[in-house]
């Protein structure tokens, strides 16, 4: 059984393992994607989709678990889309009713896309200390969204 703190600890312990990558590897399993071709996947959305600080990692990574889930069923393809849709707004809003933002600039409080922001987050340890909170909030939500 999968829980949050797998997806915490993937994120603390994996080599050079972002956000996207902890949630995504840790839940794809259950859905038919291996762990390995998950860590490719995700590679390029971690600290908010390249580095950029738009959406958080642990965020992204979610929606694609969410994703997997929903193109499972056996509706139509039109309904699979408004299924994980709805779901995708759901999660961003309990993430956002957590966190105050989806937007890992926001989060971290810097912008990890300019060399003073990034140099703000490794001075102030914002990855190692904050990340694993939101990648735990974004396991949590999704094992309640999983349940249904």
């Amino acid at each position: 059984m999968t829980t949050p703190e797998d997806a915490v600890t993937a994120f603390k312990e994996g080599t050079a393992m972002n956000c996207a990558q902890a949630i995504l590897s840790t839940y794809s399993p259950k859905y038919g994607l291996g762990r390995a071709e998950a860590l490719r996947l995700a590679l390029a959305f971690g600290a908010g989709m390249g580095r950029m600080g738009l959406t958080c990692g642990a965020v992204t990574g979610a929606f694609m678990v969410l994703s997997l889930k929903h193109t499972l069923g056996n509706e139509p393809g039109m309904q699979r889309k408004e299924n994980t849709y709805d779901a995708v707004k759901k999660f961003s809003e309990e993430f956002k009713a957590r966190n105050g933002s989806l937007y890992c600039k926001d989060l971290l409080g810097c912008d990890l896309s300019t060399p003073e922001g990034f140099k703000k987050a490794s001075e102030t340890n914002a990855i190692t200390t904050k990340c694993p909170k939101y990648v735990k909030d974004a396991a949590e939500i999704l094992e309640e969204m999983l349940k249904k």
